[in-house]
């Protein structure tokens, strides 16, 4: 029978799904409609929707303390924050929105989202598939392992941007905020380098755990 939770957990799943696929149809066909051209404008076009979509996986954390959705809690939890808090740095800072690496890290959150959301939406329906399975708790990890060393890269690179010159009536204010950035990205550093290992250590027990499930049914 048809329940709330049920109808909740698979619309939420479904409009995830298909904002990922918008969001990478559009990056690839960018791509290849301007070649590396499009790689500066990339975050303008997709950036609304992407931040929509990370801003409500925030949900995610509260769908796994409640029961809604069967995982780990703490890997789920790091990956939501540090999507979130690096978007919300590209967002403040337009000199870093036009760099390729953004492109790069945008391409492939859209992958680690589309490997997982379609597994989510097939056993929600109670249609498991054994190729998604397998997919989702192996390709998983390390296209996880890039996104988080490409989010290294792109906090670098947004540490080495030259601020532009302050105007004389707010100098004291864009001083300031300039020396605190710095100091938050090298702790975000920190953080995403812990956070990250974390995150790879849980993910690998949780795909042994679905594995040797998953086995366990077949010889039955």
């Amino acid at each position: 029978m048809l329940s709330f939770r049920l109808v909740y957990i698979f619309s939420y799943n479904l409009f995830q799904f298909c904002g990922h696929t918008w969001i990478l149809a559009n990056t690839i066909a960018r791509f290849l409609t301007f070649g590396n051209d499009a790689l500066a404008d990339t975050f303008y076009s997709v950036g609304v929707v992407m931040s929509l979509c990370q801003l409500l996986s925030i949900l995610e954390v509260f769908h796994i303390a409640d029961g809604i959705e069967k995982a780990r809690l703490l890997p789920r939890f790091f990956q939501v924050v540090e999507k979130n808090l690096l978007l919300v740095m590209v967002v403040k800072l337009e000199e870093i929105q036009s760099k390729p690496v953004v492109c790069v890290l945008l391409f492939l959150w859209n992958i680690l989202d589309l490997l997982r959301y379609p597994h989510e939406l097939l056993c929600v329906m109670e249609k498991p598939s054994d190729t998604m399975l397998w997919t989702r708790y192996t390709l998983w990890i390390p296209v996880y392992v890039l996104s988080a060393a490409t989010e290294g890269v792109t906090v670098y690179q947004a540490l080495h941007i030259e601020p532009e010159a302050p105007q004389c009536s707010s100098l004291n204010s864009t001083v300031s905020s300039h020396l605190r950035l710095p100091l938050v990205l090298m702790v975000y550093l920190s953080v995403l380098a812990l956070g990250a290992s974390v995150t790879v250590w849980q993910l690998l027990k949780e795909r042994q755990h679905h594995l040797h499930k998953w086995n366990k049914t077949k010889k039955k």
